[in-house]
């Protein structure tokens, strides 16, 4: 995959996959280590984190339809090898600002909604998550109160740390 075309996305738009897919098995133990190191580079790349997670469901049984999308992700990375999280050493700006978002049931197999987001301290990412939430929400507006809740939680958490840290 060194030499491959790069794409811009980490996944294509609105990609679904399911674990009963009628593809060809491919090579478990292959799928599992290539996804197992996408999951060591999420620590320093967050902008691969909901595609990485969406792959990692299915190693129970990888298909081909699966492993295409692995080397999608690959393909990503071949091209933006240059990203990643830099912190810079002297920042006077130390506000914790974050973003969230959440689907409606993206899951096709248990209708879940994924929920993700990302806090910055300054310029700098330093927390992150791309997770399915525990409970099937009925709406929208319900997978997103999930989604508020979680990422409160994570920004007293956020915010409990940096106090002792400067406090």
């Amino acid at each position: 995959m060194s030499s491959c075309n790069s794409v811009q996305a980490p996944m294509e738009t609105r990609l679904k996959l399911t674990r009963e897919s009628t593809t060809p098995i491919v090579d478990t133990t292959l799928y599992r280590s290539i996804v197992g190191s996408l999951q060591y580079l999420v620590h320093t790349r967050p902008d691969i984190s909901f595609a990485v997670g969406y792959v990692s469901c299915f190693m129970e049984r990888p298909t081909t339809e699966h492993m295409v999308a692995v080397k999608h992700i690959l393909r990503y990375i071949s091209g933006m090898l240059h990203y990643g999280c830099y912190y810079r050493r002297n920042c006077t700006d130390i506000g914790v600002i974050g973003y969230s978002d959440a689907d409606l049931a993206g899951d096709q197999d248990d209708r879940k909604s994924t929920s993700g987001g990302v806090f910055f301290l300054g310029s700098a990412p330093v927390s992150w998550h791309s997770i399915k939430q525990p409970v099937v929400a009925l709406s929208s507006c319900e997978a997103e109160y999930i989604l508020a809740t979680s990422a409160a939680c994570q920004v007293i958490w956020l915010g409990q740390l940096l106090g002792s840290l400067y406090g």
